[in-house]
């Protein structure tokens, strides 16, 4: 039995790389017309961005649902996406328009983010149980705060700028420097390693609190740690193409259904794969198809959106 559960999963896996291999070879390879290494220089980049994104939307969103106990939450609910804002708002505001998407702004997004999130953790979960539901809710009065305080700075700026600042609000993979790209690898393979040694754990975790406080873990302190990886990986991942909010969540959701375990090591590899097929699937849509009218952000919370309410909906059928 347990010999035909491991290659169900290993058929699974199979099904699921070779699909994303190969809408990648569509991707890297579709109309190049014979300029092969401008066009796999140009389209590498963005292949990189997906899947250096891929990994850390998929690993955080997975783990976070797992410490919240709910498929419904996402990372962003803490903020991040609007304290993304905030930054950049703040950086146009005080400096213009002028300064660089350079390595020290990049990594002064990314401190912030995970400087105020460890401030709420170490604040708001000194005890078990409901203080994860309030750490939440101060995650969404915070965010509406920075988005009020983003509005108010955006009133007062010079038109011409507050034009320039739209285009750094939304998610693109086509402005991605290299050079960031090099510089979070090191940082995002420590994290993966970090997320699977931590998923024995996750494993207890998903049975609920009581059952991992009965089994020796020490759950306040290990949520903790845990917030602060997925902190770090969102932070990276927001900093670097700006906010998706809803690629999480399709990610996640879709793994479950598709792989049909709680086992986060099984979770965390097709939450990956499927995030990359997505990304791909849908940036050469956005070019091939759309033929840049669109952009992959806007794709992304369209159909994250709808089905958003479609999982709502079902749920409220007493189906799921």
């Amino acid at each position: 039995m347990k010999l035909l559960v491991k290659n169900n999963y290993f058929l699974q896996f199979l099904i699921l790389s070779l699909l994303t291999l190969c809408v990648v070879l569509l991707f890297l390879t579709y109309q190049t017309y014979g300029n092969w290494e401008f066009a796999l220089l140009l389209r590498g980049k963005k292949l990189l961005a997906f899947l250096i994104v891929g990994l850390l939307t998929s690993f955080s969103t997975i783990t976070f649902q797992t410490i919240s106990q709910n498929h419904f939450l996402t990372p962003s609910i803490l903020g991040f996406d609007s304290l993304y804002v905030l930054i950049q708002t703040l950086l146009f505001f005080m400096m213009g328009s002028n300064y660089q998407r350079e390595p020290i702004v990049f990594f002064l997004n990314v401190i912030l983010m995970v400087l105020i999130s460890v401030l709420l953790f170490s604040t708001l979960l000194k005890k078990e149980g409901q203080d994860l539901f309030l750490l939440l809710m101060i995650g969404m009065i915070l965010g509406t705060l920075f988005k009020s305080m983003s509005t108010f700075l955006q009133v007062m700026m010079d038109p011409n700028e507050y034009d320039k600042l739209q285009g750094k609000l939304f998610a693109s993979f086509s402005n991605v420097e290299v050079s960031l790209l090099t510089l979070v690898i090191p940082v995002v393979i420590v994290l993966v390693i970090l997320f699977f040694k931590a998923s024995p754990k996750l494993d207890v975790l998903h049975l609920g609190l009581e059952q991992a406080i009965n089994l020796g873990i020490n759950v306040n302190r290990f949520r903790k740690y845990l917030l602060f990886l997925i902190s770090l990986a969102v932070a990276l991942a927001t900093a670097l193409i700006g906010p998706i909010t809803f690629l999480g969540f399709i990610v996640a959701n879709v793994t479950y259904q598709w792989i049909g375990t709680y086992k986060h090591t099984y979770l965390f590899i097709s939450g990956a794969l499927l995030s990359v097929l997505f990304l791909v699937s849908g940036q050469f849509l956005v070019e091939q198809v759309f033929h840049m009218n669109t952009t992959l952000s806007v794709v992304i919370e369209f159909s994250g959106g709808l089905y958003f309410i479609w999982k709502l909906l079902k749920r409220k059928g007493g189906q799921v």
